[in-house]
Formats: structure tokens, sequence, C-alpha cells
């Protein structure tokens, strides 16, 4: 054991002694993803609450067609302007981008109305542009509404009650939770948190191994009263050290950086004080074991640091496909999720942070099978340095 923590401590004071690789790891890797995810989401959500609250220009052909349509849509805080002489220039607009949306009211309009038929308007837009097609939900719901106005004033003329028209009363019943609603959007923060977590071990499993080959300082290495099992664990314990440390940095700075964003006002409480970020790092401790000797296997194969870099940016994201998928298919936890690495921790991440009760069961089984996994691996990794080919 004193062997072994001497190589310990050999290679968390070379990592420490490299400040760039060091800030890289453990600034760049926890602070980063974030930083990037609470812009994402305070953008998105300004954005969403500005676009119901501001005023929205709507170009309109043909306005002195329909003035009470006009008077409608500006008592909807749409500020109508003067379109295109035609509707091919109307269309070319929209097309180049000058234009956003165009309403087009034609002259027959008022006298389709007094008929009692359906009246036509045309909403040109471009469904392909995200921003114009949020303009032009907002008109065409405008434009319903007045439509379902006008057939309610038509139903009440002819003495019949509107609530003909409603054959059915849908009552929404929502069940969600605010914390329930939050885990809609803070869904994705575990893949950033295992991101940053395996960010912060990779220089360092690289450099205990590629590097120190590429270096020539690992045969003077071996020639000392070491086993190599006790190297090769010396230096995935260093690696774990440092992809704590990341992990401990990432969700100190996810609970600072969700203080800054607006939930209250989409009715939403994320459920992360300093017990979840407690309970989530000793969720997750039992994955630093995986990637850190999965990056260490890896990373001995190769023959250069260049190399190494190159085959661990692809386990950098190969931990991660499997959240991805999940939370597109918004999966719920089930038994056999849980003897995966990295998707077992996403998913009881997931249900802490909507404040849901999390099944001890699973947290046996994810705590277990990562566990068992990660000894695995690293069993492997002593078994493959001894091997004679190791010096390349």
């Amino acid at each position: 054991m004193r062997t072994l923590l001497a190589v310990f401590a050999k290679e968390v004071l070379d990592n420490f002694r490299d400040r760039r690789t060091l800030i890289s790891a453990l600034v760049m890797g926890p602070l980063f993803g974030p930083i990037l995810f609470a812009f994402v989401i305070n953008l998105s959500i300004e954005r969403s609450l500005s676009d119901v609250d501001s005023t929205m220009e709507l170009a309109v052909i043909g306005a002195e067609n329909a003035p009470n349509l006009i008077r409608y849509l500006e008592s909807r805080n749409i500020e109508i302007v003067g379109g295109p002489a035609t509707r091919d220039a109307a269309i070319e607009g929209v097309k180049t981008g000058t234009l956003d949306v165009v309403v087009i009211i034609p002259e027959a309009f008022g006298s389709q109305l007094a008929d009692g038929i359906p009246a036509r308007i045309e909403l040109i837009a471009d469904g392909a542009n995200t921003q114009v097609e949020r303009d032009a939900r907002r008109a065409r719901s405008a434009l319903r509404a007045y439509s379902q106005e006008l057939s309610t004033v038509r139903l009440v003329a002819r003495g019949i009650s509107p609530l003909v028209m409603r054959a059915i009363d849908i009552d929404d019943v929502d069940v969600s939770t605010p914390s329930g609603r939050a885990g809609i959007l803070l869904g994705m923060m575990s893949y950033f948190l295992i991101f940053a977590l395996l960010m912060g071990g990779m220089y360092l499993a690289i450099d205990t191994t590629a590097g120190e080959r590429e270096r020539g300082s690992l045969e003077p290495l071996l020639s000392l009263p070491v086993t190599r099992d006790q190297l090769m664990l010396g230096k995935i314990a260093a690696t774990c050290l440092f992809m704590s440390l990341s992990l401990l940095l990432s969700l100190c700075s996810f609970y600072v950086a969700l203080k800054f964003m607006p939930f209250a006002q989409l009715g939403m409480t994320p459920n992360f004080g300093p017990a979840v970020v407690v309970a989530a790092f000793l969720i997750l401790t039992p994955f630093i074991l995986v990637g850190a000797s999965i990056m260490t296997l890896v990373a001995s194969f190769t023959k250069s640091y260049k190399e190494a870099q190159t085959w661990l940016s692809i386990v950098l994201v190969a931990p991660t496909l499997p959240i991805l998928i999940v939370s597109i298919l918004t999966l719920r936890p089930q038994l056999g999720f849980m003897f995966i690495p990295s998707l077992s921790q996403h998913l009881l991440l997931v249900d802490m942070v909507k404040n849901e009760p999390v099944n001890m069961l699973y947290v046996a089984v994810s705590v277990s099978s990562t566990l068992a996994i990660g000894a695995l691996l690293t069993w492997i990794c002593a078994r493959l340095y001894r091997r004679e080919g190791l010096l390349g």
C-alpha cells in the first residue's frame, strides 16, 4: 500500500506542476458546461417570454378590406404595417428574408363574410425559419381567434347557443410539480456532468501512459522496485482523484448557475440544493472508476500523445450516447437500465432533480454494477500492463 501511495502521490504532483493541463481539465471542463447550459436555457426562456409580450410587426396587403379584423389584430399587440404591392412580391420578400410574415386580405373578404361563406385569407411565411415560424404561429392564432369570435356572433344572432359547437368539454388536469417541469429543461445536465468528469482525468490518463512512453520515462519507471500492478493502480487512482475534483467543481458550478436562471417565470422550481449536489456526487462517483480505467486502457495501446488524444476524444462521446438516446425517447427508469454505466446515473439524477422518490434498489444496482465494471476494467489494465510490448 505504501508503494501504491507513492506512485499515486508522484502522479498527482506531476499533474499539478503542469499548469496549462490542470487549468484545461479542472477549469474549462467543469465551468464551460454549466456556463453554456445556463446561457442557452436563459436565452430560450427570455425569448419565449418576450415573444408573448413584445409587439409584433405584421405586413398586410389589403388592410382596407377588413378594418374590423385589423383593429382586432392591433388589440392583440400586433402592429400592422403596409405590405408589398403584389402577392408575387410578398412571396419573393418572404423567400429572401426581407419580410417575415405577410397576410393577404382579398377584396372579396367583406362580401364573403356578408354572404356567410368562409372568407379567404392568405398567410405567407417560411416554415424552415424558426424565428419566422414563431411569428407565423402568433399571427395564425390571432386570425383563428377572430374567426372563432365571428362564428360565436353568428350563432347568437340566429338564436343558437355557441355551446352547440362544443360537443366535448375537456378539462386538463396537470399533475406535474414545479420540480418535475424543471426536469424537462435540466434533463441534459447529467450529460455535461459526465463530460466534465471525463475531461478532468483525460489528460492525466494520457500523460501517465502514452506520454511517458513518448518521453522515454516509462522504461526507467519500470526498473524501480515497484510491481506493474502497483504502478497501474497508482496511476488510475490519481486519475480518479482529478476526475472527482472536476465532478465536484461542475456540480458546484451548476448549483450557482441555476440560481440565475428565471425558472420561476415559467412555474418551475429545480430541486438542486446542497443535499442534491452531495447525492449526485455520490451517485456519479462509481462511474469515476469506469471512466479512469477505460481511458487508461485505451491510452495504453497508443504510441504517442496525439494518438491517445484522438482515441480518447471518442471515449468522451461514447458514455454520453445512451443519455442522448434516452433523453430523446423520454424513457422512465427501469431495473434493466441500472446495469448500464452513465445511463443509470443519468436516470437517477433526473429523478432527484424532479424531486421524485428514488428507488433505493435502483441505486444499489447502479452503484454495484458500475463499480463491478470499473473493477473489471482496472484488472484488465493491470494485466495488460504486464505485457512485454508495453514499451512500444
